[in-house]
């Protein structure tokens, strides 16, 4: 079967088709940084316009791509939540009413699964059950999974998320919209020993996260190195984003490798755009080998939120005999806000 998979949620417009036999076929993204970058930030009106106006020219090209046509099309899948609502709506409707006219069906698909089960398409991929640490720009999580639809909350932020952190402290240090890639960029200039800065919940025995300490901190640092009516220096600046990138990583990677112990699995999954921090994976492909376990991470181009990963949680829902949310031929919805245990199994 072929699923078309359209994402939708926030500020990147990703289409992409995948066979349940054959795997990925092709897929496309558009990313919005550009537009909201003059605004410091994501602007939920602009983006929703943005979608609509890229949706329909990434389908043809996901098409040619394969070499297919609209009519090799089996299931039609879209992100239905967690979003922002304008976003969401703006590829549900267009996904909806393609299936429509297509006479396929349409299957609503959580965001995050789409992120937990992406790194099944890497080489070499996990086999369940896994612990997942799911982190993103508004998500950090640690989930046990033992297959599709099978899924164990293990502990989650309590507050800020560590993409939030990172994104927040690179505003401190001015360096602009998106700032968690920013961040990392210069934390390879500086020192991550230059300043102490607290691992938030680090010695609780639990696996829930907390950083907004940590932001408080960065801020703290900054007003204290500015105090005199200075400026932060170059060399100030990237210290502080590899000191936060530092103190982020140690805090991931200790609740990671507890939850391993805790649950006594051997297999840890990445998922997520911090997935892509090099120092994040480096740590912890040190500290899992050193156990003899495994880490897995989805392909780089397919951390951040994208099509593939939609288009594959549909197909393996499909291929495992799991029905997905889906809508009726004249309706559908979305869920800005929308909790994962909603559709497990």
């Amino acid at each position: 079967m072929i699923v078309l998979g359209f994402e939708s949620s926030c500020d990147e417009t990703g289409v992409a088709l995948v066979c349940t036999e054959r795997g990925l076929l092709a897929h496309t993204l558009h990313s919005q940084v550009a537009m909201h970058r003059e605004y410091g930030g994501v602007v939920p009106e602009l983006a929703s316009r943005d979608h609509i106006r890229r949706i329909y020219p990434l389908t043809q090209q996901v098409l040619q791509q394969a070499n297919l046509e609209q009519g090799d099309i089996d299931v039609v899948a879209y992100t239905a939540g967690p979003g922002l609502a304008g976003a969401l709506l703006a590829g549900a409707s267009f996904a909806c009413s393609l299936a429509w006219s297509l006479g396929v069906p349409s299957m609503a698909i959580h965001h995050l699964e789409g992120h937990l089960l992406s790194p099944l398409m890497a080489t070499p991929a996990p086999e369940f059950p896994f612990v997942a640490l799911l982190v993103s720009g508004g998500h950090t999580q640690l989930m046990r999974v033992d297959g599709v639809a099978q899924y164990e909350l293990l502990g989650e932020t309590l507050d800020d998320a560590a993409g939030e952190a990172f994104d927040k402290t690179a505003t401190l240090l001015g360096l602009g919209y998106p700032g968690g890639p920013a961040l990392s960029r210069m934390a390879q200039q500086g020192d991550s020993h230059a300043y102490t800065l607290p691992r938030p919940m680090l010695r609780n025995p639990d696996l829930d996260f907390s950083f907004s300490g940590l932001k408080t901190a960065v801020l703290t640092k900054v007003r204290h190195l500015t105090a005199q009516g200075q400026t932060l220096s170059e060399r100030q600046r990237a210290d502080l984003a590899a000191s936060t990138e530092a103190a982020i990583v140690d805090v991931l990677a200790t609740k990671a490798i507890r939850a391993l112990d805790q649950t006594g699995l051997t297999q840890l999954v990445v998922a997520g755009g911090v997935g892509a921090n090099q120092r994040l994976r480096a740590h912890l492909q040190q500290a899992v080998h050193e156990r003899s376990g495994k880490v897995f991470f989805p392909p780089i181009e397919l951390c951040t939120d994208n099509g593939a990963m939609i288009a594959f949680a549909a197909a393996q829902r499909i291929v495992a005999g799991i029905p997905a949310n889906q809508d009726s031929e004249s309706s559908f919805t979305v869920r800005p806000r929308w909790e994962l245990s909603d559709i497990c199994v």
